[in-house]
This record gives structure tokens, C-alpha cells and sequence, in this order.
């Protein structure tokens, strides 16, 4: 107990006893060993400030101490090589992607600038950020009333909104005869040029997938009649005049059907890709450019549209036309019955081109898309035949969708009636004794055996 105590709190050790043991006989040579000690570090070998600190590792290399921040004296520059490698490869990555993302903000900047007149004339609302403020020189000078009015548009930076370092959009509404446009950016990936190759590598090998192109989508969405549904109109004197107003003016509603101007570059991919282009049939149009046709769902629609404003205008755009669509159908075939209700919109896709000084060539073209609604509303009344065979279409996809759901419903009920004659089973099953169960599944097998054997003979 006293050895413990000792060996516990530090006492004094007792002295070793020889190694007797026949066992331990291979170890007694170092058994009498002494212990080791630190080596002896001459005066001179190290300075007041550094003290020599043996390796624990090693026992015989030694690390000097110094400050902290005397990086120099504990480091070397060949400790630094695979960052000195790396370096230049992160470098390059920030910066192409700084690069990249200012050059697509620049060419959206650039759009902008040069559409933002026609839109600014066309809407009363342009952009994401509403109107100005009036400022105190423009009260002054025309008064609160006008300035309050002025078509003047918001500062640059609130007309754009970026969503992704490639997308841009903006959005106009105000506007007699249309609901409002939104207007899609879609640039190159600059900053990721791996990638972008990657898409030009994998379209080059595939036709399915389309070569990368920067494009400007423009979705145009016409009132059709239903202003009182969509404008909300205040209440009071005011909400009264403004009733009265929309009741003596003419009706934006217009006969439904779907046309188009395509580039025939991309009339394939527009077959497969819409619901609404497969309804039309194509017919090249002897006074537009060899490169583009009319996909139509009745010819006096084209007589109504393709118009010498329209033929010139598609011919100074040349190839940077994709698409010019008219339809009232949904994109992607209709599903359910709801899905076939008529949407009316107008959709224009151009090709951006690499210099901002050429959107000169295309401008026409987006200011007769922006005001092709009016055209409709005037003009847009075929004769009876035309709207039937136009309403035919419709109506069979309607009864196609209608006999599709009187079957699931229908599937519906044999499946519900189906298990309440099973509960119903079960339960009769449940209340017989043995016997009665085993008779009432023998005439169940015997209904069975009876019914397959009339289906066979049928057959037969």
C-alpha cells in the first residue's frame, strides 16, 4: 500500500532490483542501461533571441523560434511552388468570368438603349421600376398636372432586370389593345467558355440539340375583351367614367387561329417543339424571301397579314428572323379541358447580332410586331366558313380530351364499384360459418368457370 501511495503522489521510488527472471533474460542488457540525456548545445550556437527546441519526431533537427509574423524566417519560397502553379489558372477563371458577365451586361445595355424609344412610345409603363418622380424644375416649368403625365421613362437601370449572368428581361404594359409584353434576353455563357464549347461540340454531333445562338424572345399578350377582368378600375366618379369610356369603345376581341413567319432554318424544330405551329400547314408565299414561309391555318388569314409594311420589314430583318407567331393555342398539347381555353398572343424571335449599330435592321420589324394587335382588332373578322373550319380543329381536340376523361372517369367507377363488391364480400364472408364459406366459394370458381368459357366460345 505504501509503494501506491508513493507511486501515486510522487514519494520517493524505491531502487530497482536486478532482473532475475529467466523470461526477461533476453532484455538484461538493457536493464543496467542508463538513462538518456539532452545534448549538450554550445553557447555560441544560438543567439539571445532563438532558443534551440529539439524535434520530437526526429530528436536531432531543430525548428528556431521567432515572432509570428517573421514569415521569412520560417518559410522559403520553394514552399510556396504549387500555389505559384496554381495561381495563374485561378487568375485566368475570375478573370474571364468578370469578363464575360460585363460583356453580356454591356450587349444588354446596348438592346436597350436602342429599343427603349419605340417602347417608351408604344407603353405606358416600361420596366420594373414605374414612372419618375416629377422633379421641382419640370412642376415648375409645365406644371404638376403635365409632369405627372410625362411619358418619360425610368432610370436605365431599373428597364432591365438581370436573372442569370446570360438572361436578361423587361416587361411594358399601358397599352390599348394589348395586356402587357415581356421581352427575354438570352445570351452566350462568356463566362464559361468550356461550356459554351461544349454546346457547339454537342450540336455539331447531334441535330436534336440547336447551336447556342443569342436571341430575343418577345411575348405579346392581347386584352381580347376581358379589360374588366385584368385593369382594375378605382372606385367613385372616377371608376364610373372610366366604365362608361370602355363600353362606347371598340372591342379588342378578334377570331382566333394560329399563323406564322418562319425562318425555315428553324421551321422543323418549331413543329416538334409547339403544339400550336403543328395545327398549320406550310405555304411558301411568292412575295417574301426565299428563306422564310408562312405556316397558316387558312389562306385568308395570310391574305389578311402578309402585308407590303410586314413583306419589307421581314426583308431588311434578313436572317435575324426566327419567328413571328400568332396563335391563341398553348404551346404544349392540352392535357385536360381547362388547358384548351384560348390564350390570344403574339410571339417574336430575333437572332441578336454581335454590334449594337445593327439593331437599325430589326427595329421595324419589333415596332410592327408591337403594333400588330391593332391590325387584328380592326381587321382580324373572317367569314363563317373560315371561322368553322378555324373552330373545327378545336372543337375535335375538345372531344378528343372529353372522351379521354369519360374513360378515366368511367375507369374511375369500375374501380370504386369494384371494391365496395369486395367489402361487400368480405363482409358476408365474415358473418358464415365454414361450411357456408366453402359452398359460397364454390359458386364463386363456378361463375367464373362459366363466364371464361362463354368468352371462349365467342371467340371462337
Amino acid at each position: 500500500m505504501a509503494a501506491l501511495f508513493n507511486g501515486l503522489f510522487g514519494g520517493p521510488k524505491s531502487a530497482q532490483t536486478p532482473i532475475s527472471s529467466a523470461d526477461d533474460a533476453d532484455f538484461a542488457d538493457f536493464a543496467g542501461a542508463p538513462d538518456p540525456s539532452p545534448a549538450s548545445i554550445p553557447p555560441g550556437a544560438a543567439s539571445p533571441a532563438i532558443a534551440q527546441v529539439a524535434n520530437p519526431t526526429s530528436g536531432s533537427f531543430a525548428v528556431p523560434y521567432t515572432r509570428w509574423y517573421r514569415i521569412w524566417e520560417r518559410a522559403s519560397p520553394s514552399d510556396f511552388y504549387q500555389e505559384l502553379f496554381i495561381l495563374p489558372f485561378v487568375l485566368l477563371v475570375v478573370f474571364v468570368h468578370v469578363w464575360g458577365t460585363r460583356k453580356n451586361k454591356r450587349k444588354a445595355k446596348g438592346w436597350i438603349t436602342a429599343h427603349a424609344p419605340v417602347l417608351e412610345r408604344e407603353f405606358a409603363v416600361v420596366g420594373f421600376g414605374g414612372r419618375k418622380a416629377p422633379s421641382l424644375d419640370d412642376v415648375q416649368s409645365s406644371g404638376l398636372t403635365k409632369a405627372l403625365g410625362s411619358d418619360e421613362l425610368v432610370i436605365p437601370e431599373e428597364l432591365l432586370k438581370e436573372k442569370t449572368a446570360q438572361e436578361y428581361s423587361t416587361y411594358a404594359t399601358g397599352r390599348q389593345n394589348v395586356a402587357f409584353v415581356d421581352i427575354k434576353l438570352s445570351l452566350f455563357k462568356r463566362y464559361n467558355p468550356i461550356y459554351l464549347m461544349g454546346e457547339y461540340v454537342v450540336s455539331f454531333f447531334f441535330d436534336s440539340i440547336p447551336t447556342p445562338v443569342e436571341r430575343m424572345e418577345a411575348t405579346l399578350y392581347a386584352f381580347d375583351g376581358k379589360e374588366k377582368d385584368l385593369v382594375p378600375v378605382p372606385g367613385g366618379k372616377q371608376g364610373q367614367e372610366i366604365i362608361e369610356t370602355r363600353s362606347k369603345g371598340t372591342n379588342s376581341s378578334y377570331d382566333g387561329f394560329v399563323w406564322a413567319v418562319v425562318n425555315k432554318e428553324v421551321m422543323r424544330r418549331l413543329r416538334d417543339d409547339r403544339y400550336d405551329v403543328s395545327l398549320t400547314s406550310t405555304k411558301d408565299h411568292a412575295k417574301l424571301p426565299s428563306w422564310a414561309t408562312v405556316m397558316t391555318e387558312s389562306a385568308e388569314v395570310s391574305e389578311l397579314l402578309v402585308t407590303p409594311e410586314l413583306i419589307k420589314v421581314v426583308e431588311e430583318a434578313g436572317d435575324a428572323l426566327e419567328y413571328l407567331i400568332v396563335t391563341d393555342q398553348p404551346l404544349d398539347k392540352p392535357n385536360k379541358l381547362n388547358e384548351t381555353i384560348p390564350k390570344k398572343r403574339i410571339s417574336l424571335s430575333l437572332k441578336l447580332s454581335s454590334s449594337p449599330t445593327t439593331y437599325s435592321t430589326t427595329l421595324p420589324l419589333f415596332t410592327h410586331f408591337l403594333r400588330l394587335p391593332d391590325t387584328l382588332v380592326q381587321s382580324a373578322h373572317f367569314r363563317p366558313e373560315v371561322t368553322r373550319r378555324l373552330k373545327a380543329t378545336r372543337e375535335e381536340e375538345i372531344r378528343k380530351l372529353k372522351r379521354v376523361d369519360e374513360d378515366e372517369k368511367a375507369e374511375e367507377r369500375k374501380v370504386e364499384g369494384d371494391k365496395k363488391k369486395r367489402e361487400l364480400r368480405d363482409s358476408r364472408l365474415k358473418g358464415m360459418s365454414a361450411e357456408e364459406q366453402r359452398k359460397f366459394l364454390d359458386k364463386e370458381r363456378e361463375k367464373e368457370s362459366r363466364k371464361s368459357s362463354k368468352k371462349m366460345t365467342k371467340k371462337a
